[in-house]
């Protein structure tokens, strides 16, 4: 697969933050669902900052309630993710402790879909 083809979309935030009443990871996983985004994954850091912390966030077992780095990464075609960005790029400036996002090309290797747990062989 060629490389310019493919991109890497990915969106730096924290664990607490919200679009309206919804968390904004959440959010952006039903709307690249939604929109038929191949595939994205959350991940949720140990321990971070950016530019509006006033200090540096970490994971503490004793501690109910975590803001958190998190970073929302998917991949498909550049077009796709563009379109994407641009459907949600109103939301994300509405972040009030900010967010960041960047898309890089990529060289996809290997595209493997497995078999669904309801279809049979």
């Amino acid at each position: 697969m060629n490389a310019s083809e493919n991109s890497l979309l990915k969106i730096y935030a924290s664990t607490t933050d919200r679009i309206g009443f919804d968390l904004l990871y959440e959010h952006v996983v039903v709307a690249a669902k939604r929109q038929k985004i191949a595939g994205i994954t959350v991940y949720r850091g140990i321990m971070g900052f950016g530019p509006s912390s006033k200090h540096i966030e970490q994971s503490r077992f004793w501690e109910l309630t975590e803001k958190l780095p998190v970073v929302i990464e998917m991949i498909d075609k550049t077009e796709l993710l563009e379109n994407f960005y641009q459907f949600i790029k109103e939301d994300l400036e509405k972040v009030p402790k900010g967010c960041l996002v960047t898309m890089h090309p990529i060289d996809i290797k290997l595209q493997k879909s497995g078999i669904l747990k309801n279809e049979t062989k």
